[in-house]
């Protein structure tokens, strides 16, 4: 018969998510906003370069390139400060 663990005490899994909660990345509406759009230029230049600059995007590579940055934002993937 396999033995099965028992499950963490709610204080253990309490603690370990308050924990996480204050290492949160900082949203993207409160960093440097000349930062962040330097990001999301240079992420549309990126995405407008993969295409060959072939005009007529330039709105959707905008705007993908800003969604990128964001969620690279929200999840910590960028730096904060240049």
């Amino acid at each position: 018969m396999a033995v099965q663990s028992s499950p963490a005490p709610r204080g253990a899994r309490a603690a370990s998510r308050s924990t996480q909660q204050k290492a949160r990345p900082v949203p993207p509406a409160l960093i440097d906003q000349d930062l962040r759009r330097s990001m999301i230029a240079q992420a549309a230049y990126y995405r407008a370069e993969r295409r060959g600059f072939a005009p007529g995007h330039e709105a959707q590579d905008w705007s993908a390139a800003e969604q990128e940055v964001d969620s690279a934002l929200m999840l910590g993937a960028l730096p904060l400060k240049a």
